[in-house]
């Protein structure tokens, strides 16, 4: 391991003098990715001094418990060696998950693209309730949303809606909201009080940079359309909205969220993008998960991965058999719980895979 944290504290070292260097300063998207990996490097090399520290007290310790010339110091030697050893198997575990190879896109700010599935109005009830849950936890993690279109459902909630989430290290954390989610309640359209079945399918995309994703304009057909829906004066007057015809793939992005026609081709262009982008992702897992098949994050999108059950107030998540008696608090928001025990499955997995880290 000692090898491992070395190889970590000389790349550390090169990064640490790069960041102070005039040519990368003026390169901001360069600095913002060598700072990023000053981060994450930083907290080996922590780790790694602690490590070292400790085996030093252990060597210490064994070498005077050996010479035994002073009872005193042999005593307090065997305290620290005990003390040392106790520290060392916790300190080593973190070490080794600190270790596994991070995905890049993890950094990603992500798309987001939650659609009602089965249930009808129930449906898209309960899509509007997945957009509250996830705009609660994002704001609360000090990410900014931004609704890119929306759909809305006739009773309320969406048939879909579009956002972007931007903030530090996005995609690492809500790729695990992938799937099909699905709810067990009374529907508020329901008058015999019988619990109904229905479901929603979130996507999230990592938002793709130009240079991930090479577009050709000429097979991209851009529509201009008045806004439809409630709004301000310009709804329905000057021609903003903007639908996008991705030829080669069949691909239609729509975004009329904004006033002007420039900002709204913006926004559907980063979609179609990031659509594009993970079509070559999902080819890359499927390829991956012969090697190793993920039951965390498996970009399955068909998967149904997590059931909210509201008689019982139970939230389960069908990936790694959690299950948490805690409906209202979740569907508040509060999903950082169920995502840390998500990362700790899918760390395990890599840990496992990644068997040549130490």
């Amino acid at each position: 391991m000692l090898e491992k944290i070395q190889i970590v504290k000389q790349r550390f070292d090169e990064v640490n003098d790069l960041i102070i260097q005039p040519d990368i300063i003026s390169d901001q998207k360069r600095y913002i990715q060598l700072n990023k990996e000053y981060k994450d490097l930083k907290q080996i090399v922590d780790k790694g001094d602690i490590y070292k520290e400790l085996l030093d007290n252990i060597s210490e310790a064994e070498e005077i418990i050996a010479d035994g010339s002073d009872a005193e110091m042999v005593e307090m030697a065997k305290m620290q060696l005990d003390e040392a050893k106790e520290q060392l198997p916790k300190l080593e575990e973190e070490i080794r998950f600190l270790l596994i190879p991070k995905d890049p896109d993890d950094a990603k700010n992500v798309v987001v693209e939650v659609r009602a599935g089965t249930g009808g109005d129930e449906a898209s009830i309960f899509a509007g309730d997945l957009f509250r849950m996830y705009s609660k936890f994002c704001s609360d993690k000090g990410w900014k949303v931004d609704v890119v279109s929306q759909s809305d459902g006739t009773s309320g909630g969406f048939k879909e809606i579009i956002f972007e989430v931007s903030g530090e290290d996005v995609y690492g954390t809500m790729k695990f909201e992938a799937g099909v989610h699905r709810v067990q309640r009374v529907p508020q359209t329901e008058t015999q009080g019988r619990v109904h079945t229905s479901a929603a399918t979130v996507m999230v995309l990592p938002e793709a940079e130009e240079f991930d994703v090479e577009l050709d304009m000429t097979e991209v057909r851009i529509e201009r359309t008045t806004s439809t829906g409630p709004g301000g004066q310009s709804v329905n007057t000057t021609y903003s909205a903007i639908k996008l015809h991705h030829e080669p793939t069949g691909m239609i992005v729509s975004c009329q969220d904004q006033k002007s026609s420039h900002k709204n081709l913006e926004k559907a262009l980063k979609v179609l993008r990031s659509r594009l982008y993970e079509l070559e992702l999902a080819k890359k897992q499927a390829a991956d998960s012969e090697k190793r098949k993920s039951m965390v994050s498996s970009g399955d999108r068909s998967a149904k991965i997590r059931t909210y059950n509201y008689p019982q107030g139970r939230v389960t998540d069908h990936r790694i058999g959690l299950t948490l008696y805690d409906l209202s608090n979740i569907i508040n928001g509060d999903i950082q719980k169920i995502i840390d025990e998500l990362m700790l499955a899918e760390n395990t997995e890599l840990l496992k895979a990644n068997d040549d880290v130490i």
